[in-house]
């Protein structure tokens, strides 16, 4: 179907990512859309941002809204990523709940007292690969005291594919008639810059432990496009000086892997060559400003 098939009627819906830290919430929505363009990490907390992925299923525009994880709010920066998790379960249409197979029920009962404006949802079990059948058979029993809330239920496991199907069938039948709200051959309304700065914090996560990842971001400062590759100067901002060394690493082998990871992430996604420019800076308590934070993009910082 091409933008101009208005003819028969569609459908288009925003549909919310919403669970705790690391319940994998971006991989699931990479895998849905067959393209990487959300970061990935095993440590929590890695996604800050909202962002968005479109899926296009028949007569069917979905627009995936990935979150940050439900958590206590510490620092400011904390405070602005539960926010923005909120926001998207009261500004969307349907919301998938990832719950991993392992987790207690309470985090949903959590849910439920969040989800105030009782948007509908769907709960997906995640990472149902990682534990016996019978594990899975008790997780989907304590899930079922709260049918009445809930749509549906689909068990997946996301890096097989399974229950994909289901799912995508599922929130199709729960979007509103509408006509698509972006072209469908787009796969996503986020800015390029955007995109890059999260694959690039992607390697910070992967290369550099302890802290110093969640007190880390990055900044694109140009992208600079030529016929065959793309100049990329990035800035990775840290709170103390002691990280800068850690981030750098000794002569430089730090710094040249998380370029070296963020750059193939690119190059995938952009089909071009790309040369990364990173600098490193410290900015001593950017994690609690609220006036920084605004202004790298942080809006409702507060």
């Amino acid at each position: 179907m091409t933008k101009a098939d208005f003819s028969q009627k569609t459908h288009a819906g925003f549909v919310s990512l919403i669970g705790r830290p690391n319940a994998g919430k971006s991989t699931l929505m990479n895998s849905l859309l067959g393209e990487k363009i959300a970061m990935v990490s095993q440590k929590a907390n890695a996604t800050r941002r909202r962002s968005n992925a479109i899926v296009m299923v028949e007569d069917t525009q979905i627009i995936f809204i990935d979150t940050p994880g439900l958590h206590e709010r510490e620092k400011v920066l904390n405070k602005f990523m539960m926010d923005e998790a909120l926001k998207a379960m009261g500004d969307c249409d349907l919301i998938i709940y990832l719950a991993p197979v392992t987790d207690s029920v309470e985090h949903y009962e959590k849910f439920l007292k969040l989800n105030k404006k009782n948007i509908k949802h769907i709960i997906v079990i995640s990472k149902i690969d990682q534990v016996k059948q019978e594990k899975l058979f008790k997780t989907i029993a304590s899930y079922n005291q709260y049918s009445e809330h809930f749509e549906a239920l689909v068990p997946v496991a996301i890096p097989k594919k399974v229950g994909h199907e289901d799912l995508l069938k599922l929130i199709t039948r729960n979007l509103p008639e509408s006509p698509f709200l972006f072209n469908p051959e787009d796969l996503t309304s986020e800015l390029v810059r955007d995109i890059y700065a999260g694959f690039i914090r992607e390697g910070i996560f992967e290369n550099v432990s302890d802290e110093v990842p969640y007190e880390s971001d990055v900044i694109i400062e140009s992208i600079d496009e030529e016929s065959h590759v793309d100049v990329i100067t990035a800035m990775i901002i840290i709170e103390k000086e002691s990280q800068k060394g850690i981030i750098i690493g000794k002569g430089g082998d730090c710094i040249k892997r998380i370029g070296k990871s963020a750059r193939e992430k690119i190059e995938r996604l952009s089909t071009k060559k790309a040369y990364l420019n990173l600098q490193v800076t410290v900015k001593k308590g950017w994690t609690k400003d609220v006036n920084f934070l605004k202004e790298i993009g942080y809006d409702s910082a507060k």
